[in-house]
């Protein structure tokens, strides 16, 4: 299983996210990827700069580790025909190391154009239509596309990567799963069901078993208490699922929305505290249910150089181990 390390938009920003990344890739990490955001989930985290500039110098301060948008949202704050030229221009940057990551957004990000939030089957309907609009940008070429939500005219990307960038999208049930799996290189997801990698890989075309990429929070620290103190304050809006975290408009929401949220309830569900036995095991469950990568997100924007030290000298030798 390769272990990635998340580079969370909400939490920090942009200079000490680029440092991160060196810092991560130095301490071993396989692949990082980047959240996409205009809004953090709550006050608390404090940061939202703009993924797509942040993700063009780290492949400047990285060699080896692949970069990935986990995820970008390809139909209301951007255009789809954009967001090829975007992943175009990343992948040409990185030497051939980044993955497109897609999803359907969530109302956090994208009700900021005015435009309204439209519901979910609405939502998957934008997002299968930009990734035909970007998968045939990919293919090189002027291309033309008129379909119910997306028009492109005459569109072409005049620097395409010597290697295609590969596609993700995050999925979350057997009806996204039956929509994407034919059309994607990726299966995302943030729960080890492994139902969810089974019926993807029988629909794939083909049925070849591919990557599948899940993400796992951890609040490390060598005082427990004052970790799950930070995971409560900053990660609380997580117990919601992303049913209820795709549709509250901003960090106002998830505050009230969370109000309740104890720490217990958060120490539940997220590692928290100084041994790795947790997250491996944590990590394991992802492994069980048929997923072959894991990005961990370390909570807190100012626990970072901690957590890689921890990360190279105990935690991935763990869980290589």
């Amino acid at each position: 299983m390769r272990i990635g390390y998340t580079l969370m938009t909400e939490q920090a920003g942009p200079n000490d996210l680029v440092r991160f990344a060196a810092g991560a890739e130095r301490a071993g990490f396989d692949f990082e990827v980047m959240s996409d955001h205009y809004s953090p989930w709550l006050d608390e985290q404090g940061h939202a700069p703009y993924a797509w500039a942040v993700l063009g110098a780290v492949t400047q301060v990285t060699e080896r580790a692949e970069l990935m948008t986990y995820v970008t949202c390809p139909t209301m704050r951007y255009h789809p025909a954009v967001v090829a030229q975007k992943a175009a221009t990343v992948q040409a940057l990185s030497g051939g190391r980044f993955t497109l990551g897609l999803g359907a957004g969530e109302n956090l990000n994208e009700h900021v154009i005015g435009r309204g939030w439209p519901p979910a089957n609405v939502r998957h309907e934008m997002l299968s239509e930009a990734v035909q609009i970007i998968s045939g940008l990919f293919d090189g070429g002027y291309f033309d596309y008129d379909g119910k939500h997306f028009r492109v005219d005459s569109a072409k990307l005049w620097d395409l990567p010597e290697k295609r960038t590969p596609i993700g999208v995050a999925v979350s049930g057997s009806q996204s799963v039956r929509r994407f799996a034919p059309v994607a290189d990726a299966m995302i997801a943030v729960e080890p069901k492994a139902e969810l990698s089974q019926e993807w890989d029988a629909t794939k075309l083909g049925g070849a078993p591919s990557r599948k990429i899940g993400q796992l929070p951890v609040s490390w620290g060598t005082d427990r208490d004052a970790a799950v103190k930070r995971a409560h304050e900053q990660f609380r809006w997580f117990a919601g699922g992303w049913k209820v975290n795709a549709e509250l408009p901003g960090p106002a929401g998830f505050a009230g929305a969370t109000q309740f949220v104890r720490e217990d309830d958060v120490a539940g569900s997220i590692p928290c505290g100084p041994d790795a036995e947790p997250i491996a095991e944590a990590v394991r469950e992802f492994e069980k249910a048929g997923f072959t990568d894991v990005a961990l997100v370390q909570i807190g924007g100012d626990q970072q150089e901690d957590f890689l030290d921890f990360a190279e000298k105990e935690l991935l030798p763990a869980l290589r181990g």
